[in-house]
């Protein structure tokens, strides 16, 4: 492709993400997969292009705007062009020639923008903080909040694009052996920092062929992902649920960890996304999982297995505001419900989730939000309506199970782009008294009754952290 063509491949990308409700990641391989002529360096220059362009919306808009145009696909482009890689306005206007595979032609108004952005750069003193790292004014309050001093540190981290971090499968591999077996397919990793199943890649090779991730010795998952998992600290023949399961990521951390001994009953209400997932379990030569599509959080079937689970997880539904680095879309497109349905949803997924929890079991909170909201808060809450749970600290699980250095202080695991150099995570582990004198938290009348007042958001996509498989051979960025 010509660097013109290469550009408005660029611009019909942004239109597509801009006019489609699906994350940025699944728009993008439905474009690639129906133009199979784009040979993977294109592919490869294209997606990176795009995904500079949106990790820096709010700057490019701001510039665009201040010169009396509105924040068009074509008018961020050309702001890119401009301001971020520096490009001669002779050059810029060239590109924009009409001609076959090129952008049309400028406007008017176009050319009074490229005009108005020539020899600036992307940077500007007036521009306000929140511009400058890229937070939505949905955010700005609740970010400002959770953060305190700390908002624009880590801001400016989630502007990064996330590393490529994968987790070895304990049945078959461990950290040295994953490494070299990569190395095989001239991919170089190193072990993460914080989990000890974890290996970090250098660059963003394309894994769908290589051999350690067909047989299963990898998966993709963030660091921070997998040290949620490694919160449930499951045991060999316990009985445990994934309630929001997903793309099953943490389901296959779950069973690789209890060894092919137990049950993980992986659950969620998107029955389309358990059956992809049954191919990652195969993969991975796990058969201690089995898949329960539920019509809701309230679904008969909760009522049906309480008290009779070890562990159960709660990976809820929430903002996303910790995975912004992978997911820059997701800033200022609303795909799924808003903070003010989400908090209450959660409330009510983790209530009937509870549920579950045997006498002296657990039950694991957890979100990729940064939010408090969303994690300290909804936790204060849950505790103060179910005191037949308490707070397990994280230190404690990190040293019964010695997993290593504990990655956070205080009694949750809370993970930040800046501090720990994964996406942001929260958990909180919840221990179910042994013994309980207390009378049922739960009515028996919201048991029975059809679950048609809440139910789990279909957020459409890869599980936050992971990398749906359909989409490995053309994800550059996600």
């Amino acid at each position: 492709m010509t660097p013109a063509a290469r550009l408005q491949a660029v611009i019909e990308l942004l239109t597509e993400i801009d006019d489609i409700a699906r994350p940025a990641d699944a728009v993008m391989s439905a474009y690639f997969r129906n133009r199979r002529y784009i040979g993977s360096k294109d592919r490869s220059n294209v997606a990176q292009t795009t995904y500079a362009i949106l990790r820096r919306h709010a700057r490019l808009s701001w510039w665009i705007e201040r010169a009396g145009h509105r924040p068009t696909p074509r008018a961020r482009t050309l702001a890119y062009a401009l301001l971020e890689e520096r490009r001669n306005a002779g050059v810029v206007l060239e590109m924009f020639s009409g001609g076959k595979f090129a952008p049309e032609r400028m406007t008017e108004n176009e050319l009074a923008l490229v005009g108005a952005l020539d020899t600036h750069t992307l940077e500007h003193p007036e521009m306000p903080e929140a511009v400058r790292v890229e937070c939505p004014d949905w955010a700005e309050g609740p970010i400002r909040a959770s953060l305190g001093d700390r908002f624009a540190v880590e801001m400016e981290k989630l502007l990064d694009a996330a590393p490529l971090d994968l987790r070895i499968n304990p049945l078959k591999a461990n950290q040295a052996s994953a490494i070299k077996a990569l190395a095989k397919a001239q991919i170089v990793a190193e072990v993460t920092q914080w989990s000890p199943f974890g290996l970090r890649v250098k660059g963003r090779p394309p894994l769908g062929g290589v051999d350690a991730f067909k047989d299963g010795l990898v998966e993709i998952q963030d660091e921070g992902s997998q040290l949620v998992a490694l919160a449930v600290a499951a045991k060999p023949g316990h009985q445990v649920v994934d309630f929001c399961a997903g793309a099953g990521g943490k389901t296959l951390a779950i069973a690789a960890m209890m060894k092919n001994k137990g049950r993980v009953v992986a659950c969620d209400v998107l029955a389309g996304r358990l059956k992809r997932a049954a191919e990652r379990f195969r993969r991975a030569g796990l058969h201690n999982i089995e898949a329960h599509p539920l019509t809701s959080e309230r679904d008969p079937w909760v009522k049906r297995h309480k008290r009779k689970f070890d562990r159960v997880l709660v990976d809820a539904p929430c903002s996303g505001t910790g995975t912004w680095r992978r997911n820059p879309d997701s800033r200022w497109r609303q795909l799924g419900p808003g903070l003010s349905e989400l908090v209450p949803l959660q409330a009510n997924i983790l209530d009937s989730a509870a549920r579950l929890v045997k006498p002296g079991g657990r039950l694991i909170y957890a979100t990729c939000s940064m939010l408090f909201d969303e994690n300290e808060g909804q936790i204060a809450h849950f505790l103060e309506t179910h005191p037949e749970f308490t707070v397990k600290p994280v230190a404690d699980v990190w040293a019964e199970e010695a997993y290593g250095p504990v990655p956070c202080d205080g009694p949750y695991l809370r993970l930040t782009p800046a501090r720990h150099d994964t996406d942001g995570f929260f958990a909180a582990i919840l221990d179910r008294k042994a013994e309980e004198v207390a009378a049922e938290t739960t009515d028996e009348a919201a048991d029975d009754a059809e679950a048609a007042e809440f139910e789990v958001a279909d957020l459409d996509g890869a599980e936050l952290g992971e990398v749906d498989p359909q989409d490995i051979a053309t994800a550059t960025d996600a």
